[in-house]
C-alpha cells in the first residue's frame, strides 16, 4: 500500500472510532472565520493532536481541530485551522487533512483564506472568488508515487474550481448584497511576506491575490474528484503597494473585520451547495466512501 495512502488509512480509522458522521461540505476557516464554529450544531470534535502522525497547525489564532455537525440541514466538517507548508512539514502532510475530510465522505470542499491584493483595484476588506489559480511557487502535493487509491497519476487542472459551485457563490453575494470581486490567487511558500518585485511579477502573470496556502489544498482535492470552491479575503494590499510594512497582526485585524459578511457569504453559499449535492451525488468511490 502507499505510504500517503495509508497514512491516512490510520488517521482515517481514527476518526471513525470517535464518530460515524458523514460530511458532505467540508470547509477550511482561514483567517477571519475562526469563530464559525458558533454558526455550526457541532456534533464531534477531534483535536489535531489526538489523531495518530496528524500534522499539527502551530500559527496563531488556528485553533487545530476538525468539528462535525450540521450547518442548517447541511452535514459538514470544518477544519478549524490549517497546516502551512511554511510550518516545515512535507507537502504531503499540508495536503492530509483535505485527502482526509474527502476520506470521510466530502464531496465539495469549500477553501477560504485571508490574502494580499495584488490587482490594483482591490480594496482591504473585499472578499474574492477564486476562479483560478498559479502554483508555480510550491512543490506539487502530487510529487512522488502516485496513490492510485485516490486519483490518476496525471490529473486534468482545467476546472480545478467548480463552476456551478462559482454561480452558487455569486447567487449567493448578489441575493445578501454582498460586493464579490473575482479573480486568480496564487500561493507563495511564506512565512515572509512577498517583495515589491515578486508583486510586480506576479501582476504581470495574471495574479489577483496572492497568499501562503489554499492551492495545494486545491490541487490534492482535484486529485480525488472532490469539487472544488474557494473565497479569499483580501486583507491588505501586497507590499510595494502602499508605504505601510507588512505584518500579520494587520491581516488578522483586516480579516475579523470582514468575518461577518465572511461567514454570511459562506453560510448561504453552503445551504444552497447541499441542495446542489442532494441533486448530483459524487459518484467517485474511496476506500469504500
Amino acid at each position: 500500500m502507499n505510504a500517503i495512502f495509508e497514512k491516512l488509512q490510520t488517521c482515517r480509522q481514527y476518526i471513525r472510532s470517535r464518530t460515524d458522521f458523514i460530511p458532505k461540505v467540508a470547509i477550511v476557516l482561514g483567517s477571519g472565520l475562526g469563530d464559525y464554529a458558533k454558526k455550526i450544531q457541532i456534533v464531534a470534535q477531534v483535536p489535531y493532536t489526538d489523531i495518530p502522525d496528524f500534522p499539527v497547525s502551530t500559527v496563531p489564532g488556528h485553533a487545530g481541530r476538525f468539528l462535525f455537525g450540521h450547518l442548517g440541514e447541511v452535514p459538514v466538517v470544518c477544519m478549524q485551522g490549517r497546516v502551512h507548508y511554511y510550518e516545515g512539514y512535507p507537502v504531503s502532510d499540508v495536503v492530509l487533512p483535505i485527502r482526509l475530510m474527502g476520506l470521510l465522505g466530502a464531496e465539495i470542499l469549500f477553501l477560504t483564506n485571508a490574502a494580499g491584493g495584488v490587482n490594483p483595484s482591490f480594496h482591504p476588506g473585499d472578499l474574492m472568488l477564486i476562479r483560478d489559480h498559479i502554483a508555480l511557487f510550491v512543490p506539487n502535493p502530487l510529487i512522488g508515487p502516485n496513490p492510485n487509491e485516490l486519483g490518476v497519476r496525471f490529473p486534468d487542472m482545467s476546472t480545478v474550481y467548480d463552476k456551478t459551485l462559482q454561480e452558487i457563490i455569486r447567487t449567493s453575494a448578489r441575493e445578501n448584497a454582498i460586493f464579490l470581486q473575482e479573480g486568480i490567487y496564487t500561493q507563495l511558500t511564506g512565512p515572509s511576506f512577498e517583495s515589491p518585485a515578486e508583486i510586480r511579477l506576479l501582476r504581470l502573470l495574471g495574479s489577483d491575490a496572492v497568499g501562503m496556502s489554499t492551492v495545494v489544498e486545491a490541487i490534492a482535492a482535484n486529485h480525488m474528484g472532490i469539487r472544488v470552491c474557494g473565497i479569499s479575503c483580501i486583507s491588505n494590499l501586497a507590499a510595494g503597494m502602499t508605504a505601510n510594512p507588512l505584518t500579520h497582526e494587520e491581516v488578522q485585524e483586516a480579516a475579523d473585520k470582514a468575518s461577518v459578511r465572511f461567514a454570511r457569504l459562506v453560510t448561504e453559499s453552503v445551504r444552497r451547495m447541499g441542495q446542489e449535492v442532494r441533486r448530483n451525488p459524487c459518484k467517485r468511490n474511496k476506500s469504500g466512501i
